[in-house]
């Protein structure tokens, strides 16, 4: 790792205002001159001009989410009624200055070449290079070609629900054609975003618990290896054990897990009731935010912001936060509850990471996606002494796999010999290496771009779920409807031959590997805490005497708007060097596994005080892929509960700097649920309503003890992160 400290700077693009947007701004500019009038004549008290800020009174901000005279009045300050903000010449339909904020945004936005020159993975840079050369082209190409990028899509006020439209809000047309004001437009998008996110995580979830189901009912071949997780939620969920067998108790807690994934009787959440904290189930319910489940939530969401339908933006970021709720709570911890009964709890393991640690002469397997099922098999099945032997004997010298997103994570910490590699954004770089010679692709953050660079290489890309296709790839997956379940060691086999098959056929293929790696440890948890420190008030201890300033969830997606990986790095760096404990998943902690902060070296980076707690431990837990913030939330949880404070009241934050998609979204609002700040450099579409920003931005600050803080300047970013947990701490009255 290299010192950032005296290199960071904020990144600034060359790219100049475009003759559109020049001419946009000037008419803009225009129109806001004649409508701010100095008020040199007196005014009795009924004319109430807000000319200057002309979507709301500054004096009167309403984060609330309803009106008073609603059903939810803890949502709302009742002194300031909404029939005081819609009349007095006030017209909700009157839209803010988003055009200056969004041109200003942009400026921040890097180029490719800003990329290459700051990025902080040596890796990255060459392989950049190295496809530039070839005349390959890479997600921060089209990147480039897209700017400048919609204003309108991006400050959130472009509409496309109904076939009247696409509607869009300007001062020329502050209403879409059916009346809705930018307040609605702006909201109604984040909740169909979230929406998405719950079913996203959902719908692979699933695929978990019927494996579950299927494997205690017997109409799924595979071991259930995860018995001490499976009789520790029983526990939980209060399922009597006695005399049940380890398949009875699986078929029970998928059963479960299914029915909060999937009820639409209304009735109690059972996981959410069994492992939430109390206190945050009690001001859920006073907000009426508990869920029915993730379908009707999802459901509830896509109806509400329908044509016509829910026309109050403060109702609808409600089902905004009801909808994280069910996020959290089954598409998140219901899914992870299900992977670790069924595969088992993860362990501590070291592994090679990057893009130097790609082996010539073996078959090698990427695995790249989210759904563990297949890719358990697959990775079992090609580990086998069979197949091994069966690849040497076309010429190689073995079976290899490699990790990709999320897919590769999870197969790592349970059966090793999976090397990480990447993240989503990073997928085309490591195709360009030449080494693959088969990619085996599930569900999400599998861009349709791989396929170009996957035929230039004549690497084999087979996709495995019927949710995801891709052109040009070859379809060896699970039915629509499960049913052909029992088979996955016949697909597993079948994926495995094609890629010996595959490097049989691509000996000419010339091989490019970066000669960049470092070792990493990973399977952390709070099972792993209990086992190693004895319990969870060691941790809670430090915590209390200093050791450990406070404890940082580092996650999250990547995002072209930021130079790839800098803004990770760089607040990890600052974070550890102020004794903060961080712990990591998903997409964003390929760079800390990359560069180091997953091993004990990187604790020459961490103040004293937490080099002195940790002694051999890293100062980066790597926790798995993103589902495993469950294991972030209850150790934030847990850790809490032994001080007996409230998770709100915590050193905590949550930290998602490059994040990029739905998931993204639904993961921040699922800690700012449990009253977790979330910090980010990167903004939701929610520029074009000053509303629903300030409700995103402090709206929840009072009912929810959390806010979301937004800086793209991520050093700036990272010391409010440590300003605001010594406040915390101060609070407390820790020193």
């Amino acid at each position: 790792m290299k010192d950032t400290a005296n290199t960071t700077k904020t990144v600034k693009s060359s790219r100049k205002l475009s003759s559109d947007e020049k001419q946009l701004l000037k008419i803009h500019n225009k129109l806001h001159q004649e409508t701010v009038h100095h008020h040199e004549n007196e005014h009795d008290d009924k004319h109430a001009h807000r000319h200057t800020h002309p979507l709301g009174h500054p004096e009167h901000s309403h984060p609330e989410l309803c009106h008073p005279e609603h059903s939810h009045p803890e949502l709302c300050h009742p002194e300031h009624s909404h029939s005081e903000h819609s009349h007095n010449g006030h017209s909700h339909g009157q839209v803010n200055d988003y055009l200056q904020a969004i041109a200003e945004y942009r400026k921040t936005f890097p180029s490719k070449q800003e990329v290459i020159e700051q990025t902080p993975d040596p890796a990255v840079r060459e392989m950049l290079l190295t496809m530039q050369e070839l005349g390959i082209e890479t997600i921060f190409d089209r990147f480039d070609k897209q700017q400048p990028q919609c204003t309108f899509g991006m400050a959130g006020i472009c509409c496309k629900n109904c076939y009247m439209g696409p509607c869009k809000i300007t001062k020329k047309s502050p209403k879409g054609i059916c009346g809705a004001d930018a307040d609605l437009i702006v909201a109604r998008n984040l909740l169909r975003a979230a929406a998405a996110g719950a079913a996203a995580h959902g719908a692979r979830g699933r695929e978990s618990m019927l494996a579950l189901k299927y494997a205690g009912e017997g109409k799924l071949s595979i071991p259930i290896e995860g018995e001490t997780k499976l009789r520790a939620v029983c526990k939980t969920f209060g399922i009597d054990t006695t005399d049940k067998t380890l398949q009875e108790l699986a078929v029970e807690v998928a059963d479960i897990l299914l029915e909060d994934l999937s009820r639409t009787v209304p009735e109690k959440h059972k996981t959410l009731h069994a492992f939430a904290p109390k206190e945050r189930i009690e001001t859920w319910s006073k907000l009426d935010l508990l869920p029915i489940s993730v379908y009707h939530e999802v459901f509830e969401s896509l109806h509400r912001t329908s044509t016509g339908t829910d026309g109050d933006w403060r109702n609808v970021m409600q089902q905004f936060l009801r909808t994280g709720v069910a996020f959290a709570w089954s598409s998140v911890l219901g899914s992870s509850i299900a992977m670790d009964s069924l595969y088992g709890l993860p362990t501590r393991s070291v592994s090679k990471t990057n893009l130097g640690a790609l082996k010539k002469g073996y078959v090698n397997i990427a695995v790249h996606g989210h759904s563990p099922l297949l890719v358990s098999e697959i990775v079992k099945v090609g580990q086998s002494e069979e197949y091994q032997t069966r690849a040497k004997e076309q010429g190689a010298l073995g079976i290899q796999f490699y990790g990709i997103c999320c897919s590769g994570l999870s197969a790592m910490y349970r059966y090793g010999g999976v090397i990480p590699l990447s993240n989503a954004v990073g997928t085309e770089l490591v195709l360009g290496t030449g080494a693959l010679d088969l990619w085996v692709a599930d569900v999400q953050d599998v861009f349709p771009s791989i396929m170009e660079v996957a035929q230039c290489f004549k690497t084999i890309v087979v996709t495995t779920s019927d949710s995801a296709r891709l052109p040009g790839a070859e379809h060896y997956a699970l039915n629509h409807d499960h049913s052909n379940i029992s088979e996955i060691n016949v697909i597993a086999r079948k994926i495995i031959e094609r890629g010996i098959e595959s490097f049989a056929d691509r000996r000419d293929i010339p091989v490019k590997i970066p000669k960049y790696e470092a070792e990493a440890e990973m399977g952390f948890s709070v099972e792993w805490v209990n086992q190693h420190y004895g319990s969870v008030k060691t941790i809670a201890e430090a915590l209390k005497s200093g050791q450990i300033l406070g404890i940082v969830n580092l996650v999250g997606c990547n995002n072209p708007r930021i130079i790839y990986e800098k803004a990770i790095v760089e607040v990890a760096s600052i974070l550890l060097e102020n004794n903060v404990l961080i712990m990591t998943n998903g997409c964003a902690s390929f760079p800390l596994l990359k560069l180091g902060y997953c091993s004990t070296k990187a604790l020459e980076q961490t103040g004293e005080n937490l080099r002195s707690f940790l002694k051999d431990v890293p100062p980066v837990w790597h926790m798995g892929e993103c589902l495993d913030n469950a294991r972030a939330s209850a150790l934030f949880n847990q850790t809490a509960g032994n001080i007996g404070v409230d998770s709100k009241d915590m050193p905590y934050a949550f930290i998602s700097p490059e994040w990029s998609n739905e998931k993204g979204i639904c993961a921040a609002m699922s800690f700012r649920l449990l009253g977790i700040n979330s910090y980010h450099s990167v903004y939701a579409a929610t520029q074009g309503s000053d509303k629903v920003s300030e409700f995103m931005s402090t709206g929840t600050r009072d009912i929810l003890g959390s806010q979301m803080i937004v800086n793209v300047d991520h050093i700036a970013l990272a010391h409010q992160i440590v300003a605001d947990l010594k406040e915390k701490r101060k609070n407390l009255g820790w020193n």
